[in-house]
């Protein structure tokens, strides 16, 4: 089994998106049986009481205009120091999200932490669209980093 879990500030945008992408992704090519696929938040913003906040009703409407499926049942949670044993990769979304898994994972022997998009021709940051509200900027940086993931994967 192949566990990836993606990572962002709040879990409600980008993270799950990618979560979701991908699990897309595997399900097409028909290997999802081989994969864990989760996401998960580097602070509590969109937690509250414990209970995480849905996906982002703007990012959920991105899905479902490309076809995506997703559960309503997905909640933000934050990611925690025994998320490092648990997957074999943690997949940030920007340069703010890798310093703030290496603060919670601490040290990364294996080298299982890297940014989603650090595998494709053009390393960057993907986008917060939550400040940018350019949720199509963010679908396609996702798709174009779950690609070069699954390829390398694969």
């Amino acid at each position: 089994m192949i566990k990836v879990l993606f990572i962002c500030h709040g879990n409600i945008c980008r993270s799950p998106m990618a979560e979701f992408i991908l699990k897309d992704m595997v399900k097409k090519k028909g290997v999802q049986d081989q994969f864990e696929i989760q996401s998960a938040a580097t602070t509590t913003d969109e937690i509250w009481n414990g209970v995480g906040n849905p996906i982002y009703p703007p990012a959920r409407k991105c899905l479902e205009k490309h076809g995506v499926e997703y559960s309503d049942q997905k909640r933000a949670r934050l990611l925690t120091a025994a998320d490092y044993e648990r997957y074999d990769y943690l997949i940030g979304m920007d340069s703010e999200n890798r310093y703030d898994m290496r603060r919670i994972l601490g040290d990364d022997p294996e080298g299982k932490v890297s940014l989603l998009l650090d595998a494709t021709e053009s390393p960057r940051d993907v986008a917060d669209p939550w400040f940018t509200r350019d949720f199509e900027a963010t679908y396609r940086d996702v798709v174009e980093g779950c690609e070069a993931l699954l390829a390398n994967i694969l």
